[in-house]
């Protein structure tokens, strides 16, 4: 049953509003969030509070590869211990998450933070595409692996890439078809992905 905003308080009413404004999280979830909190003890609800306004005001983008980091570097570029003959282009960060997980990549990332979608009126210029074509310029990278999701969006930007990438002499390659066709790379298991690393074709 959903609660009536009138028979509850301000502060319940406007965190159910809240959470509720996230992916994934309905109504009903957000109300059982609000209420497991309201039980928590102050200090959990104090610590999750800081975590969110430090996710807010202290995370910015990486100036080299654009994931999401807490300094000038996120630690996969900062770490030193990374192939830096090889780029992986995803689409966003939460990307490199699923890439990481599965613990067979060694190189590089490069986050575009979308995809080219002309029904949504986003382009090449609207991603970060000149900043990739940048640092492969006078760079030592030998690939670049593109892991755009394998959506019509995914492969339209992965076409857009080997176009302007394979001037350069570099290689291109493609994650294997082990990835459904609709599918995002964050939501596939650790197998698929591992397969589809591995298997990897030229584009």
């Amino acid at each position: 049953m959903d609660i009536n905003p009138s028979n509850t308080t301000g502060s319940v009413n406007k965190l159910i509003q809240e959470l509720s404004k996230l992916p994934g999280i309905g109504p009903k979830s957000a109300q059982r969030l609000t209420f497991y909190l309201l039980r928590a003890p102050d200090e959990q609800a104090k610590i999750l509070a800081e975590a969110i306004l430090s996710l807010s005001q202290n995370t910015r983008l990486c100036s080299a590869c654009f994931n999401i980091a807490d300094n000038d570097l996120c630690p996969i570029c900062f770490s030193g211990k990374r192939d830096d003959n090889k780029i992986c282009v995803v689409e966003q960060p939460q990307d490199i998450l699923a890439m990481e997980h599965i613990g067979i990549y060694r190189g590089l990332y490069h986050v575009l933070h979308g995809a080219i979608s002309p029904t949504e009126g986003i382009g090449s210029e609207d991603i970060r595409t000149k900043e990739l074509l940048e640092r492969l310029k006078d760079s030592q990278v030998d690939e670049v692996i593109i892991a755009t999701n394998p959506t019509l969006e995914g492969e339209q930007t992965s076409m857009y890439l080997h176009k302007i990438i394979s001037p350069l002499g570099i290689r291109v390659t493609r994650l294997a078809r082990g990835l459904p066709f609709g599918t995002e790379l964050e939501y596939a298991d650790d197998v698929t992905l591992t397969r589809a690393l591995e298997g990897r074709q030229e584009l």
